[in-house]
C-alpha cells in the first residue's frame, strides 16, 4: 500500500504593513489598492507612474498573492532593472520570485521551457540584428537566379517587412501592399522567402528578436494546456508604458489574462509617440472596450513641473479628439510663465538659445540641467555651430551621428564627386550601390575613370584654364568595364551626373539633393534600407538646410565641420556630465530638465509635413509637442523662426508658425521680443 503526500512550497507570511494612504496620494492609492479585475491607470507626465506600479506589487503581496504569480512587463531593460530594484528595496526578499522584465526577456524564458513544442531545442540561440540580416541575405542569394528580373528588397528592407508583419499581426502580403508598394509585384516570392527564412532558423535552432514574441504567442495558441498553465500561473499581470504596445504584445497580454482578467495596464495616451515603429495607439484607447468591466484610474498630480508649465501642457493636448481627458495639476509652487520667442531665422534662434543658456548658468542652472529639444536633428545644426563658437559644451542624444548615416553619405557622395572629380571614396560609394558591383569591380571602374579624367585634362592642356573635369564624361567612357548586371543602370547614372554638373544646378546644393532623389535614389532607399520613409524625410530636411548656402562647396564644408563637431561634442554614451543636452523629443521621453528649449516650431517642421497627411499623424505630433513641454521643470522656451535664409533664386523662405502655437491661449505665454544688435 502506498500513499502520496504532496509537498507545498513554504512561503513566509508577508507582513509589510505599508500605510498606503500616507505613502501615496489619493489617486495613486486608489489605483494601488483596487480590487481584482481589469484596470487601466492613466498616469500623466511626472505623476509617479513607477511608484504606483511598485506599490501595487507590494499590495498584492500583502493580500497573499505569491510573488511567482505576478507578471510585470516593461519595455526596456533599463525600466525593468529600475522597477525590480525599487520593488526589491520596498518589499525585500519576498519579491525574488516575481516574473518581471521586458516582453522579450519573459518570452525567451518561457520559450526555453517549451521549445520542443515548436520543433526547437531548449538550447536555441537568439540572433542579433547582424546575424538575422546575414541569414536573410543567404536566403535572397539562393533565389537570385530563379527570380532574375524581379525587383526584390535587400536584406535590411526585407527584415523590416517581416518585423512589421509579425508585430502588427498583418499578413506579409498586406504589409507589402500597404507600406512597400514598390515590391507589390514580388509578393509571392517574398512570401516564399519568409518561409525559407523561418525554415532556416528552425534548422539552425535559432530565433530572431521578433520570434521571442511571435513564437511565444504561437506556443500559447497551439497548445491549450500550456495556455491554461500560464493563465493560472500569472494570476495578476502588470504592464508598464502600455501606450507603447504593438498589436502582438497586446494580443499576448489579452490571451494570458483571458480567464481571470486581473490585468492592470499603466500608461499615458498623451505620450503615445512611437506609432512609426509599430506601437498601436488604439491598444490603450480601446482597453475599456476590450475589457468592459475595467476600472479607469487617472493619476493627474504632477510632481515635476510648475503650474504655469502644466497649464500650457493641458492646453497643448486639448485639441486631440482621441484621448482620455485629463488635467495635470501641480504639486509645486508657481514659477515663471513659459516664453514664446519669435526669431528672425535659425541663426538668431541659435544666438538666443546660446545666450540664454549662458545666463541660466550664471543663475545656478548647470549645463546638464538644460536641454534643447527638436523634431529632427537637422533642426539643430545652426545651434551646434553657435554653441561651439561660444564654448558651451553639449552632448547629442542619438544613435549613429547624423552625417555618418548611410543614406546621408550616399547622397552627399554625388555632390562631393561633382565638386571634386578626384574623390575616390565618393565615386566608389556611388558605383557600389549598383547591382553586380563589388569592391574589385569598383576599383576597376575607378582606375578607368582616372584614365579618362587624365585624357580630358591632356586634351585641354593648351587652353588658358584647364577645366576641373566632368565626372559624367569620364563615367560615360567607363561603360566598357561596368559589370553586366550594372550595365542597364549605367546610362541613368551618367545622365544624372550630366544634370548635376549643369551650372545652374551645381550652384544649388538643395537642387542637387533633389535631383539625386528623383533620379532613382528614393527607390534605392526602399529597396535597401529599413525605415526608408524616415530616411527620405531626413534627406528632404538636409535639402532644406542646404538652401542657405551660396555654393555646394560651402555646404559640403559645413557638413564636414558639423560631423567633426559631433565627433567631439556627442559623448552621450561616455560622459554627459555638465553638458547641455541636444535631443530629438522621441529620445528625450522619460527625461526631465530644469530648463527646456523647444526649437523650430514651424509648420511642416513641427508638425512634420509627412505627419499632416492624416489626422492620426497630426494627433501623434501634438502628443509629441505635449511630451516636449512636460520635460520642463522650471523654465520653458518655445522658439519660432520667421525665415529660412536661402541663396535660392526664389529668395528666402517664409516659415509659418506651428499650428500648435496657435492652439495655445495667449495668456499662458510671455512673448519675448529679441532686440539688440
Amino acid at each position: 500500500m502506498t500513499r502520496e503526500y504532496k509537498l507545498r512550497q513554504f512561503r513566509p507570511v508577508v507582513d509589510l504593513k505599508i500605510n498606503y494612504a500616507e505613502e501615496l496620494n489619493a489617486q495613486q492609492c486608489a489605483a494601488v489598492t483596487c480590487t481584482p479585475g481589469p484596470a487601466l491607470v492613466i498616469a500623466g507626465a511626472g505623476s509617479g507612474k513607477t511608484r504606483t506600479l511598485i506599490y501595487r506589487v507590494a499590495f498584492l503581496l500583502e493580500q497573499g498573492i505569491p510573488a511567482d504569480r505576478i507578471l510585470l512587463l516593461t519595455f526596456t531593460n533599463k525600466a525593468a532593472r529600475e522597477l525590480m530594484r525599487r520593488a526589491a528595496d520596498l518589499v525585500g526578499a519576498e519579491f525574488a520570485g516575481l516574473w518581471g522584465g521586458t516582453f522579450h526577456s519573459v518570452g525567451a524564458r518561457i520559450l526555453r521551457r517549451h521549445a520542443e513544442r515548436l520543433g526547437y531545442r531548449p538550447n536555441f540561440t537568439i540572433l542579433d540584428r547582424d546575424d538575422s540580416l546575414q541569414m536573410l541575405k543567404t536566403c535572397l542569394d539562393g533565389k537570385k537566379e530563379s527570380w532574375a528580373g524581379l525587383r526584390l528588397p535587400k536584406a535590411e528592407a526585407l527584415a523590416e517587412m517581416l518585423s512589421a508583419a509579425a508585430n502588427t499581426r498583418r499578413p506579409l502580403r498586406q504589409v507589402i501592399a500597404q507600406d512597400y508598394d514598390l515590391f507589390k509585384g514580388a509578393a509571392d516570392p517574398l512570401e516564399e522567402l519568409a518561409g525559407d527564412y523561418a525554415a532556416r532558423k528552425l534548422a539552425a535552432n535559432v530565433m530572431d528578436f521578433d520570434d521571442l514574441l511571435a513564437r511565444w504567442l504561437e506556443l500559447l495558441q497551439r497548445h491549450p494546456d500550456l495556455c491554461d498553465h500560464y493563465q493560472k500561473q500569472f494570476q495578476f499581470i502588470l504592464v508598464d508604458e502600455y501606450q507603447d504596445t504593438n498589436l502582438l504584445q497586446s494580443e499576448l497580454i489579452d490571451l494570458l489574462a483571458a480567464s481571470h482578467q486581473n490585468v492592470m495596464v499603466v500608461g499615458d495616451d498623451s505620450q503615445s509617440i512611437f506609432g512609426w515603429r509599430g506601437a498601436e495607439y488604439r491598444n490603450i484607447i480601446e482597453f475599456p472596450r476590450r475589457y468592459p468591466k475595467a476600472r479607469v484610474f487617472k493619476i493627474e498630480i504632477n510632481y515635476r513641473s510648475t503650474p504655469e508649465i502644466l497649464r500650457l501642457a493641458n492646453a497643448a493636448i486639448a485639441a486631440n479628439e482621441h484621448q482620455f481627458h485629463k488635467e495635470l495639476s501641480p504639486a509645486r509652487p508657481p514659477g515663471a510663465k513659459p516664453a514664446l520667442v519669435k526669431c528672425q531665422d535659425a541663426n538668431q534662434q541659435a544666438a538666443f538659445v546660446a545666450q540664454r543658456l549662458s545666463e541660466l548658468r550664471e543663475e545656478g542652472v548647470s549645463w546638464e540641467k538644460a536641454a534643447v529639444l527638436y523634431r529632427s536633428h537637422f533642426h539643430a545644426l545652426e545651434l551646434q555651430l553657435e554653441l561651439t563658437r561660444r564654448g558651451i559644451p553639449f552632448s547629442i542624444t542619438s544613435g549613429i551621428r547624423v552625417f555618418e548615416q548611410a543614406h546621408i553619405k550616399d547622397v552627399t557622395a554625388h555632390l562631393r564627386l561633382v565638386c571634386n572629380p578626384l574623390d575616390e571614396t565618393g565615386l566608389k560609394r556611388i558605383v557600389l550601390m549598383l547591382p553586380g558591383v563589388g569592391d574589385k569591380a569598383a576599383e576597376k571602374i575607378w582606375q578607368r575613370y582616372l584614365l579618362e579624367l587624365a585624357a580630358a585634362r591632356d586634351a585641354a592642356a593648351g587652353e588658358t584654364a584647364a577645366p576641373p573635369g566632368h565626372p559624367s564624361l569620364a563615367l560615360r567612357a567607363c561603360a566598357a568595364v561596368v559589370p553586366k548586371k550594372a550595365a542597364p543602370f549605367w546610362p541613368q547614372l551618367v545622365e544624372t551626373f550630366a544634370q548635376l554638373e549643369h551650372p545652374e544646378i551645381r550652384a544649388r546644393p538643395a537642387d542637387m539633393i533633389g535631383l539625386v532623389l528623383e533620379a532613382g535614389y528614393e527607390d534605392y532607399l526602399k529597396e535597401n534600407y529599413a525605415k526608408s520613409r524616415a530616411r527620405l524625410e531626413d534627406l528632404k530636411a538636409l535639402a532644406a538646410y542646404a538652401q542657405q548656402f551660396a555654393s555646394t562647396e560651402e555646404f559640403l564644408t559645413q557638413l564636414s565641420l558639423l560631423t567633426n563637431l559631433e565627433a567631439e561634442g556627442s559623448q552621450a554614451a561616455k560622459d554627459d556630465r555638465d553638458k547641455v543636452r541636444l535631443s530629438t523629443i522621441h529620445q528625450a521621453k522619460g527625461l526631465e530638465f530644469d530648463a527646456v528649449f523647444i526649437i523650430m516650431l514651424n509648420e511642416n517642421l513641427f508638425p512634420s509635413a509627412r505627419s499632416l497627411e492624416s489626422p492620426a499623424g497630426e494627433e501623434e505630433e501634438r502628443r509629441l509637442f505635449y511630451v516636449a513641454i512636460t520635460r520642463a521643470r522650471h523654465e520653458l522656451y518655445l522658439c519660432c523662426p520667421s525665415l529660412r535664409l536661402t541663396h535660392s533664386y526664389t529668395g528666402d523662405v517664409y516659415l509659418a508658425p506651428s499650428r500648435f502655437l496657435g492652439e495655445l491661449p495667449a495668456e499662458l505665454l510671455e512673448e519675448w521680443h529679441l532686440g539688440g544688435v
